[in-house]
């Protein structure tokens, strides 16, 4: 689908959202005859935490009505995005909806999030959308080398919140800190890393100055 039809589409038929603001590709599903009968919308993961760059999210689905349509959406998408190198698709459906049609499509309920009053915050201003004050369900499918989903209570209850992962130093065992959307450093401090150095470049065998003397 081209982005615009895509969009267009959304605008008509989508019960409680807007098109979003861009998408990495768009698909469409048409019956026999050739009528198009739902589109999906897939692009980077709202949250930046889950913006990992293996992780891909359906941001919109919307149809008509057909019967299977969704399921052929969300399977269509996990296989494009699958196919260009993701490991994971995800996606949000709104308290009450049943997932039926992502369940079909092999997907899983990762996580039920709470109700939030609204989306503007300090630092990412946000008009009213309409879907405050309305709890959501976190759905994923990934490969079986896709990284694990950080813990519930973390990022999955509160994306306004920056996710940590712990990691620990090879040479002191130091627990490292960083955040998860950052390259986390190896060694937990300069004396550290030239530690680790100076034990990879020693040499037992090699002569030092004092015995060529």
């Amino acid at each position: 689908m081209k982005w615009k039809a895509a969009c267009a589409y959304v605008e008509e038929h989508h019960r409680h959202h807007d098109a979003p603001q861009g998408h990495q590709f768009s698909l469409g599903v048409r019956t026999d005859d050739g009528r198009l009968v739902g589109v999906a919308i897939v692009g980077r993961p709202v949250s930046r935490h889950f913006d990992n760059g293996l992780t891909i999210e359906v941001t919109r689905v919307a149809t008509d009505g057909t019967v299977n349509a969704c399921s052929a959406l969300y399977a269509a998408a996990w296989r494009t995005a699958r196919s260009a190198g993701y490991g994971r698709a995800i996606t949000y459906t709104q308290g009450g909806e049943s997932g039926a049609s992502l369940r079909a499509a092999g997907w899983r309920k990762v996580a039920d999030l709470p109700a939030r009053p609204g989306w503007d915050t300090p630092n990412r201003p946000r008009h009213t959308l309409g879907t405050e004050n309305v709890p959501r369900a976190l759905w994923e499918i990934t490969t079986h080398n896709a990284p694990p989903l950080p813990e519930p209570g973390d990022e999955t209850r509160d994306e306004t919140r920056p996710a940590r992962r712990r990691k620990r130093c090879p040479e002191c065992q130091r627990p490292i800190t960083t955040a998860a959307t950052g390259r986390p450093p190896r060694y937990c401090s300069p004396a550290c890393r030239q530690r680790a150095y100076r034990r990879r470049t020693h040499r037992p065998d090699r002569p030092t100055k004092r015995s060529l003397i």
